[in-house]
């Protein structure tokens, strides 16, 4: 199992809409809820979230690597929880 960083913006709806399928997602699966999720508010963390390349968020890293950009839906987030398992 790998650390899920997250990047997202304060007032996006896209991002809440993002959280809120990992909080369903999460207690729909207990192993989901072990994975740990490192959120990263981009505007708070500019210096770090210039380290990684995307333009939309919310943004899910597994270490450097993309597994979601922009708008996603809960299957999305699912796929980016599995990877998580995965690795």
């Amino acid at each position: 199992m790998k650390e899920v960083t997250l990047f997202y913006m304060r007032g996006c709806s896209h991002c809440k809409l993002a959280r809120a399928y990992m909080k369903q997602l999460c207690a729909e699966n207990p192993d989901y809820a072990q994975i740990p999720v490192r959120l990263v508010e981009e505007r708070l963390k500019k210096k770090e979230a210039d380290q990684y390349d995307y333009f939309y968020v919310p943004a899910f890293y597994l270490g450097q690597q993309k597994l979601s950009e922009g708008s996603v839906d809960k299957e999305g987030v699912r796929a980016v929880f599995e990877a998580a398992l995965k690795a």
